[in-house]
């Protein structure tokens, strides 16, 4: 995970360096199955460039079929050549890049002194956020909330033996998120909700708030009350964010916060913006993902394999 999260800052500062093409991604509505299917191409310039396109699908009604809710293919190509070096599990590399990049944003903008997180989502990506999460903060604690009680308490019980075995945390599932939102020193949210998962008036002063989930405009799992008290207003990419992450777009159309209030993390790696300014500032960071991270993490993770004889050959 640190090697990915590694990954990720370097990949968001050579997009906000100019040093990628990264085309807003194509969104397929597959309207009879509830689901869409997504094709995100990217390229990184640079010593060591990167290319590469994902196919990731997000299907609910996989899960009642025993099948993943959001399968996808990472294809890698090779820069020079422009041929198809390698196929990757895209589902892992999304779940990876997704939990790294909220690792990142976490590392550079919660206060390093964050003890108690709050996780809001047990599915298939809450494993890589939490991991993550305790990956950069010594959190002690970190509260477990899904819309449904009995998921949350299954996910620790799942996890509660593994985490103990490399971080210093508890896991404690929740009934209900608004219960310890004031308690919570990091706030992550990694949900399909249309409406928000907690009420961001409860926010403490100091808090970081991650908003993972909500990709389309017509998702929102954070509150725009909470956005719009945040002194720092981050994304993984303005393009992306700004034209998919529904939760920011209806607290910027309601004029709640300026769009020249948001930076790119990226911006923050090169040291062209600040981060956090005080211990008392609500950070808030919202990505929808973005290509220019599969082809970086999954280019990396090719390297390593070729490196290591790991892999299945095909002439």
């Amino acid at each position: 995970m640190q090697d990915a999260i590694d990954a990720d800052k370097a990949a968001l500062a050579s997009y906000s360096a100019g040093q990628a093409a990264v085309p807003l991604r194509t969104n397929l509505n597959i309207a009879d199955q509830n689901g869409q299917s997504l094709f995100m191409p990217g390229y990184v310039r640079g010593s060591v460039p990167a290319l590469g396109m994902k196919i990731v699908s997000v299907y609910p009604k996989n899960a009642q079929r025993g099948l993943p809710s959001v399968p996808a293919t990472m294809v890698v190509l090779d820069a020079h050549t422009g041929i198809v070096s390698a196929i990757l599990d895209g589902t892992y590399l999304t779940q990876l890049r997704t939990g790294a990049v909220q690792g990142a944003a976490t590392d550079l903008l919660a206060r390093a002194d964050s003890k108690t997180g709050l996780l809001i989502g047990t599915g298939g990506q809450a494993r890589a956020q939490l991991i993550a999460l305790l990956t950069v903060r010594p959190l002690t604690k970190v509260y477990i909330a899904s819309r449904d009680y009995e998921r949350a308490r299954a996910f620790v019980n799942r996890e509660r033996e593994w985490v103990a075995g490399h971080f210093a945390a508890d896991l404690v599932a929740v009934p209900e998120p608004n219960q310890v939102v004031a308690a919570a020193d990091v706030i992550t949210c990694v949900t399909t909700a249309h409406d928000p998962v907690f009420d961001g008036r409860l926010v403490a002063p100091g808090t970081h708030i991650n908003g993972v989930g909500a990709y389309t405009p017509e998702m929102c799992e954070v509150l725009p009350e909470a956005i719009a008290q945040a002194d720092r207003i981050i994304v993984d990419t303005a393009d992306g964010a700004l034209a998919e992450a529904g939760d920011l777009l209806t607290t910027l159309h309601a004029g709640q916060i300026q769009r020249e209030n948001i930076v790119e993390l990226g911006q923050l790696v090169n040291g062209q913006v600040p981060g956090r300014m005080s211990a008392d500032e609500i950070t808030f960071f919202k990505t929808v993902g973005s290509a220019v991270l599969d082809v970086v993490v999954a280019s990396q993770i090719v390297d390593r394999a070729n490196a290591r004889g790991i892999g299945t050959e095909l002439s």
